[in-house]
């Protein structure tokens, strides 16, 4: 008991939930999920289940972390964006970078290609404006 307490207070810490459900109750609130068979096979012994609010590859991070440190957690698979993965795909998901950094790669990405430009027009002002004092110290000779 103890230890369902240290995860759940580990998974509120970096914004998910985790909760002990009842096989038949959480096979209820799957009715309508697209991956509802996919899973269908992991519904055996007790199942506990991580939800993610904020980041799901963090929510996933931290449930390896977690099982890594307790041998009594033991990870079956998992539904990130609507998708079911296995174990090994998950392992996959849980090696990806953030949500947030993610987001600052794409951002750096896209503003490259502009700042190369801005440094290119830059530059060509700035050639400009040399080619021009040296014409004036010439003609000033």
């Amino acid at each position: 008991m103890s230890e369902i307490s240290e995860l759940r207070d580990f998974m509120r810490k970096s914004g998910a939930e985790y909760k002990v459900c009842k096989n038949t109750l959480f096979w209820l609130a799957l009715k309508e999920a697209p991956f509802k068979d996919q899973i269908k096979d992991s519904l055996k012994g007790s199942t506990g289940v991580v939800f993610g609010f904020d980041d799901p590859v963090i929510a996933v991070k931290k449930a390896f972390d977690f099982s890594e440190k307790n041998e009594k957690l033991k990870i079956k698979l998992g539904v990130v964006e609507g998708k079911a993965y296995s174990l090994k795909e998950l392992k996959e998901v849980s090696s990806l970078p953030s949500k947030n950094v993610l987001l600052s790669m794409l951002a750096s990405g896209m503003s490259s290609p502009l700042t190369k430009m801005a440094c290119a027009l830059q530059a060509i002002n700035q050639k400009l404006l040399y080619a021009l004092e040296q014409l004036k110290n010439k003609k000033a000779q």
